[in-house]
């Protein structure tokens, strides 16, 4: 349906990496503002925390129509449109008077997310064929991500504390304009040809709000309780919309979601590899960080500046599975990494109240990330292992989805458990024994992650492709 004849894919690479590295920075950036923009604009208390939640709500709501989408109406014009109002949204936010317009700007942000982080990717498994080019283009798209993530917190800090909290919103303006640079100048135009397809607009509604009832609800723990009747009816809510998504998706004429593409393991065993992996991720970020400022009483910039190591630590892992997975399956450092990073996420769970940096961060910071770092690349690899160019933006909205839901409800479930351990032990023995608690059982999350890889994934590099039904196939595919 699409022709790409990028012909600088160097350029691109550069375009999917700097895209990416925004759209994963702007996940923590705000996180240590937060005070400064309360004082500034006058949130109430309970109303603040929407400055972060709202983002994940929309990111994570329309990234399977962003993926769609990008098949649809093409990657390049996706990416071009998404960073735009991308850019545009966080100018608004840093120039916001009231909460109500930090507040949506933050919404537009992320469903501008949505758009770029599928379209960036299938930009990525369409200009680089599979084998070691990807694998290669991978790593630097895995460590870029990673990084983003850990270095939001820095960032923000910095800019809060020697600017305004109104830069880590105005900052994403020249990082946009690079971006645009390089997608103009990298990135072809995809030429339509083929028949026409459409975006379904049933599926995209159910789906949509399926998934922005369940981050809702997830989110919204920490205020009600996960077995409050409100979170159930949420969560129930979310539910029978993506059950009804679900039933909508088989009979639909193109769908938003083809669930035909499940019978994959490769597709299957990495996307569920995502979820435990970004769930016990984002969570042990969460909890450390808080373990960082709460229990050793570092400032927001301290705390930010201790993630370096684990930012640079990712680095090397990336690059390591880079190395070991060019001719191989990911499956390897996909079983390897996530053992290697349980590891480090159970001895962050040995942290202690009388404990420092060096004896409680550093080590468990280096083996950890370096854990990560070797599952990222594999991860996205064995994600889009063998799907055809024309779904490789469906492909790629399904697994940034599993990654933000697996995120979402990682921190959540992780921060209601240690604050339930915590109990009213608000001193810092008591939070610490929260905090060891949830990052014990992040690394479990790891150690699932782990076994999904060794009994899901298959053992050679390719998967047979699958028979699909003569109503499943797609138009055929120029290139």
């Amino acid at each position: 349906m699409y022709k790409n004849s990028n012909r600088r894919p160097g350029v691109a690479l550069t375009a999917v990496a700097v895209a990416q590295f925004m759209v994963a920075l702007d996940m923590a950036v705000v996180n240590v503002a937060l005070p400064a923009i309360r004082a500034d604009l006058g949130f109430a208390p309970l109303d603040l925390a929407w400055v972060v939640h709202v983002y994940a709500l929309t990111f994570g709501g329309f990234l399977l129509l962003g993926g769609k989408a990008a098949d649809v109406f093409g990657r390049r014009r996706l990416f071009l449109g998404g960073l735009v109002f991308f850019g545009i949204a966080s100018l608004a936010g840093g120039l916001a008077q009231a909460p109500w317009e930090l507040v949506g700007s933050r919404a537009i942000q992320g469903v501008a997310a949505a758009a770029v982080a599928p379209a960036a990717l299938a930009t990525l498994t369409t200009t680089f064929a599979e084998g070691p080019a990807r694998v290669r283009a991978l790593g630097v798209w895995g460590a870029v991500n990673a990084a983003g993530g850990a270095m939001g917190v820095l960032v923000g800090g910095l800019l809060t504390e020697y600017l305004s909290w109104r830069w880590v919103m105005l900052i994403n303006a020249p990082i946009v304009v690079v971006t645009l640079v390089a997608v103009l100048a990298g990135v072809a135009a995809d030429t339509s040809g083929g028949a026409a397809r459409r975006l379904d607009i049933a599926g995209a509604a159910l789906a949509t709000g399926g998934v922005g009832l369940l981050v809702v609800g997830v989110i919204r723990t920490e205020r009600y309780g996960w077995l409050s009747s409100v979170t159930g009816a949420t969560l129930a809510a979310a539910a029978v919309t993506l059950a009804a998504f679900v039933a909508w998706e088989r009979r639909a004429a193109d769908p938003l979601l083809r669930l035909g593409l499940f019978r994959s393991r490769w597709v299957t065993g990495a996307n569920t590899f995502v979820f435990l992996a970004a769930a016990a991720q984002f969570a042990a970020f969460y909890l450390t960080s808080l373990y960082l400022q709460q229990v050793l009483g570092m400032s927001a910039g301290a705390a930010g500046a201790a993630f370096v190591p684990f930012s640079l630590a990712v680095i090397a892992g990336t690059v390591a599975a880079t190395k070991l997975g060019a001719r191989r399956s990911p499956r390897g450092p996909l079983i390897g990494g996530g053992a290697v990073a349980a590891l480090g996420i159970g001895w962050f769970a040995l942290i202690s109240p009388d404990g420092g940096f060096i004896a409680d961060v550093l080590g468990p910071s280096l083996v950890g990330g370096f854990g990560l770092g070797l599952c990222l690349a594999p991860v996205a690899t064995a994600a889009t292992m063998g799907v055809a160019g024309a779904e490789a933006g469906m492909a790629s909205g399904v697994f940034n989805s599993a990654r933000q839901l697996g995120g979402s409800v990682g921190v959540a479930a992780l921060a209601t458990l240690a604050a339930a351990r915590t109990g009213d032990r608000m001193d810092p023995a008591g939070l610490n024994d929260g905090y060891a608690l949830g990052l014990a059982v992040a690394a479990l999350l790891f150690v699932g992650a782990a076994a999904v890889a060794a009994l899901v994934l298959p053992a050679a590099r390719r998967a047979p492709k699958a028979k699909q039904p003569l109503l499943e196939e797609l138009p055929a595919v120029t290139r």
